[in-house]
């Protein structure tokens, strides 16, 4: 783990494999931890310098007022090109996932020199808020069921797991895996103020940006090799996302996870990474 001052901010990054190999680039959503250790290092394994890296006011970044972030997601998309430039060694595939995949398309369609290639897990077109009308909603009843629960003791790494847990099993994702990442999440926290921890666990932060213009529009601009990966059962962003961003960037290669929610299970890690090398 180490930081990289990009725009006038640290970001928390974290390296897998050669230096000198070509750069796999993946933004948290928020954190870091979003993307399995094992997706990493299979990436890595196939001759991919990959460097995952946390979000502002996340991790190892620099955190300054989640309440009231004073950026915007076009800041966010600057912050991946400058980051990749930091890195060097030429244009990066960049994937997001989850808020991280709505950092990666305006990324790529903002800066576009600085990337070779796209991958989006989990993540649609359209900012927080309701979708357009040919999009799917979240879940309703599983949004209930998420924010019907009390918010735990931010103090208590314990309760932090459980609750993430509890979450994670809600959403149709692994309990298990939810609370060890989220034990580790708690450990990497800068502080137990709630919209600290909450900005870390949840991503919360993210819906108080100013996320416009849009740029759903805009994605048949993409011209680089692009993945969307996205589970058969995500409830969060259901996977007709997935299918409309995959029909809107050209040439973009769909790859549905039958098994999978939110999350990339341990079981799809081969086949993510599998598809991740073939773009380059």
């Amino acid at each position: 783990m180490t930081t990289v001052n990009v725009n006038e901010i640290a970001l928390g990054i974290e390296s897998f494999g050669d230096d000198d190999a070509p750069l796999v680039l993946l933004a948290g959503g928020t954190t870091m931890l979003s993307w399995p250790d094992a997706l990493c290092e299979r990436l890595a394994v196939g001759g991919r310098r990959v460097v995952r890296y946390d979000l502002r006011d996340s991790g190892e970044s620099t955190t300054a007022d989640p309440e009231a972030p004073a950026y915007t997601l076009r800041d966010l998309a600057a912050d991946a090109a400058a980051l990749a430039d930091a890195l060097g060694g030429g244009p990066a595939h960049l994937a997001g996932i989850g808020v991280g995949g709505m950092v990666a398309q305006v990324a790529v369609l903002d800066h576009p020199g600085a990337f070779s290639a796209l991958t989006l897990v989990s993540t649609r077109a359209v900012a927080p808020g309701p979708p357009d009308d040919d999009l799917p909603d979240h879940d309703q009843a599983t949004m209930s069921r998420l924010f019907a629960r009390p918010m735990p003791d931010w103090t208590d790494r314990r309760a932090v797991a459980e609750f993430a847990a509890a979450g994670a099993e809600i959403r149709g994702d692994d309990p298990v895996a939810a609370h060890a990442t989220a034990a580790r999440i708690w450990d990497r926290t800068p502080n137990t103020a709630p919209p600290v921890q909450m900005a870390n666990l949840m991503g919360m932060v993210f819906s108080r940006l100013d996320c416009k213009p849009r740029w759903r529009e805009r994605l048949p601009d993409i011209r680089i090799p692009t993945l969307v990966v996205h589970g058969r059962r995500d409830r969060f962003f259901p996977v007709g996302n997935g299918e409309a961003i995959g029909r809107e960037i050209p040439g973009a290669r769909l790859l549905v996870l039958k098994e999978a929610a939110t999350a990339i299970p341990d079981a799809a890690v081969g086949e993510v990474a599998e598809a991740m090398l073939r773009l380059g």
